[in-house]
């Protein structure tokens, strides 16, 4: 029948067809193979990677479906037995997958599926080498690529108490305004306060996920997931739909510290999730920093120890974050002022006359002069100039501190 595609009986193919073949339309096999990849094993397998290195994502895909270990994959019979094991699973789980299914759903609320060699593809995730993704699920308008080039990762702990929640929300908000990408796992405490504070600072914000990015997952996170939806960007290397699994929190944190150029741990119990997020950055030779807390609280042990033992650089605000993951030599953080006092005004030999007075009781003219290394002239000159400051007065045997200089020693 003309004006559309039919089944074999002539009758009108159903609607979601029609937007099958639209969503598959130019789509490379390459896509699609990665796509069943990610249905088929989890995250960050290295024997999948190698398989991937061997022989290509689609003829990776053929060796699953047929448990055939490509030639030349296998260095040895331990390892060929390993191979055979992990194929084995993974054909099963790759029986009760439907990547095109995926891909449609992904369609459906405008997400996209980015794999290596797209535009898209940050690659600094080759740093992960054998545990890199296979490919990442996106949803939301922001471009990966672009928003991980000036990117920090700031993460730390579910239970979060105040104070972390303001350093997060304040140090996220300050980054995005100066142009920086705020990265987070989106959970409860450090990770929500991080994404909120960039975006009411209207800046980029990347949440990557443990599951679909179409599961709201807490779902306390709920708005704030329909929030980056609409005007950052979620990401996942799991397939819509996908439910988190304890163990793949962990995994995801190698993505959080692949993709920005540094972490810095807010707070952190002794055995945060957040710790791992920390020692994946150092693996990857990017810039660990850590903020420092209350020494009695809980929350700040794990920050404490990455700054005494693993050598994490200390920072407590934005612009020692940038100084410290920014261009070398041009993103320095200014110094921290010091309150200019009305002494630091005074010059050398006034100075000198000024401290030679003790700080109890009097000195005369000569006794000064003397201690200052000053000729009596050029002493009692210097004396009547501190005088009409307000530094000295007049007293029985010469001259005194008045009170206000001596609070100002």
């Amino acid at each position: 029948m003309a004006g559309g595609t039919t089944t074999t009986q002539g009758a009108p193919s159903p609607p979601h067809l029609h937007l099958l073949e639209k969503t598959m339309d130019g789509m490379t096999d390459e896509t699609m193979a990665r796509a069943a990849l990610c249905a088929a094993a989890e995250p960050g397998e290295a024997l999948l990677n190698r398989l991937i290195d061997h022989v290509g994502a689609r003829e990776a895909l053929e060796a699953i479906r047929t448990q055939r270990i490509p030639d030349g994959l296998a260095a040895s019979k331990d390892e060929e037995h390993r191979f055979e094991r992990r194929l084995q699973r993974w054909s099963i789980r790759l029986a009760a997958a439907a990547p095109e299914q995926d891909i449609l759903v992904c369609e459906r609320f405008g997400g996209r599926l980015v794999c290596p060699g797209n535009p898209e593809w940050p690659t600094t995730l080759d740093d992960l080498g054998s545990q890199r993704p296979y490919a990442l699920w996106l949803r939301g308008p922001g471009d990966l690529r672009y928003g991980c080039l000036r990117s920090v990762a700031l993460v730390g702990s579910r239970a979060a108490s105040p104070y972390g929640l303001r350093v997060s929300a304040d140090l996220a908000a300050d980054l995005a305004t100066q142009g920086w990408t705020v990265i987070s796992g989106g959970a409860l405490g450090i990770d929500a306060a991080a994404h909120r504070g960039a975006l009411a600072a209207d800046g980029p914000t990347v949440a990557v996920f443990a599951n679909g990015v179409d599961v709201p997952y807490p779902a306390a996170n709920d708005g704030l997931f329909a929030e980056m939806a609409r005007r950052s960007l979620l990401v996942s290397e799991s397939p819509p739909g996908t439910q988190p699994q304890r163990l793949r929190f962990l995994v995801r944190n190698r993505v959080i510290a692949a993709l920005s150029r540094g972490t810095v741990v807010i707070e952190a119990e002794r055995r945060s999730g957040a710790l791992s997020t920390a020692t994946w950055s150092q693996k990857l030779g990017r810039v660990l920093m850590a903020v420092p807390g209350p020494v009695g609280a809980r929350t700040s042990v794990g920050c404490h120890r990455l700054l005494r033992e693993e050598g994490a650089t200390l920072v407590t605000g934005p612009e020692e974050v940038i100084e410290a993951v920014g261009r070398i030599g041009a993103d320095l953080a200014p110094q921290p002022e010091t309150p200019v006092l009305p002494r630091d005004r005074l010059d050398r030999e006034t100075l000198a006359v000024l401290e030679a007075l003790p700080a109890r009781g009097a000195a005369g003219p000569a006794q000064v002069a003397a201690k200052a290394g000053l000729d009596l002239p050029t002493a009692n000159g210097k004396l009547g100039l501190l005088a009409a400051g307000g530094f000295l007065e007049r007293a029985p045997g010469g001259w005194r501190l008045t009170p206000a200089a001596k609070q100002r020693r």
